[in-house]
């Protein structure tokens, strides 16, 4: 009973301190492999690891131990992945790119502020139990038992007749799912899911994206718990483009045929503009934001974009370390960050 209120405490101080720690058990076999923490924006990102899409690095301990501890992550919620590589020491294994059974990874949502465990569970399964102080963190695995169950479903009965009224069932389900689990972060992994061309509720999703006013609720509330992000931006992009899409092919008038294409090829044309437009004004940010930088500063900027530590910044520009200090103070403050990582996120955006 003293443990866990001690572990409760533990866990509620790291939470109000702004910092992250994200720690867990895998099998000891796994001694010395990497293990890598992800940040997953593109919601059509999530089905295997990405290389630009890793954020830190750590090893297994000889206890199948490992840990990711730090404050410079988003203090709004995202979704992360921890990946363990087991196959970077097999020559014959395919890393990253395709599958590799020696792999396991897990996707979750978190802060800056969140405290996330992942104990072994049955039959010492790893990075499928998640304890957080982050009452959001395990509805992505909650998403994968209701995938698995939909599974089942389709593969009882394979006729049209049942293959549709699953699709109806599923679609009613895994939308009720996220809207109630008051995340929207849910809801775009689910629409991710439904969407994807490559799955056979992609026929029914085109049906439904049109008839459902659901996909302008999701917006709403990307909107305002998520605005001006790439994300929302994206997913309002593909739901337009879907149901022009969608119009046109249910269409049996050429001639409106045509006007849904011209419409089609307007729509991209304009997201493509604005999608420019928004490029170019975070490089001419970036510029004024660099311009006001000494030279010095720029020099350093340099430095920790190359990932440098002070010590070896220090060193190349022939400073003392204490002269390096105080320079990355006024750049905290003449770019309004508070972190080397917000510094390495305005300066390499693209």
């Amino acid at each position: 009973m003293k443990i866990a209120l001690f572990l409760i405490l533990l866990l509620s101080h790291l939470s109000l301190l702004g910092q992250y720690s994200f720690s867990g058990y895998v099998s000891k076999v796994n001694e010395g492999n990497a293990i890598y923490l992800s940040l997953v924006e593109d919601y059509r990102k999530t089905s295997r690891v990405y290389l630009e899409q890793i954020i830190s690095k750590t090893k297994v301990d000889s206890l199948g131990f490992f840990n990711f501890t730090g404050d410079n992550l988003l203090k709004d919620n995202r979704i992360y992945r921890i990946h363990l590589d087991g196959c970077s020491n097999n020559s014959e294994a395919r890393h990253f790119l395709g599958s590799c059974p020696y792999s396991k990874s897990v996707l979750f949502i978190a802060n800056n502020g969140d405290t996330i465990a992942f104990p072994t569970s049955f039959e010492d399964q790893a990075l499928c139990t998640i304890t957080s102080t982050n009452s959001k963190s395990s509805l992505l695995l909650e998403i994968e038992a209701l995938k698995e169950e939909m599974i089942f479903d389709f593969v009882d009965y394979r006729s049209e007749t049942n293959r549709k009224l699953n699709l109806e069932k599923w679609f009613t389900t895994l939308q009720k799912f996220g809207e109630d689990s008051n995340e929207p972060l849910v809801e775009l992994l689910i629409y991710g899911f439904l969407s994807d061309k490559s799955n056979e509720t992609y026929s029914h999703y085109l049906g439904d994206v049109v008839s459902n006013d659901y996909y302008d609720q999701v917006l709403e509330r990307l909107n305002t718990a998520y605005p001006n992000t790439d994300f929302t931006q994206q997913f309002e992009a593909e739901v337009t483009v879907d149901r022009q899409l969608a119009n046109f092919k249910d269409s049996t008038n050429w001639n409106w045929k045509w006007a849904v294409l011209l419409l089609l090829v307007l729509s991209l044309g304009l997201n493509l503009y604005l999608l420019i437009t928004r490029k170019s004004a975070a490089r001419a940010k970036t510029n004024d934001l660099l311009q006001k930088l000494t030279p010095q500063e720029q020099k350093i900027v340099q430095q920790i974009l190359m990932d440098k530590s002070n010590k070896e910044i220090a060193s190349e520009l022939f400073v003392s370390h204490s002269t390096i200090k105080t320079h990355i103070n006024n750049l905290y403050k003449k770019l309004e960050v508070s972190s080397r990582q917000e510094i390495v996120s305005i300066f390499n955006k693209k």
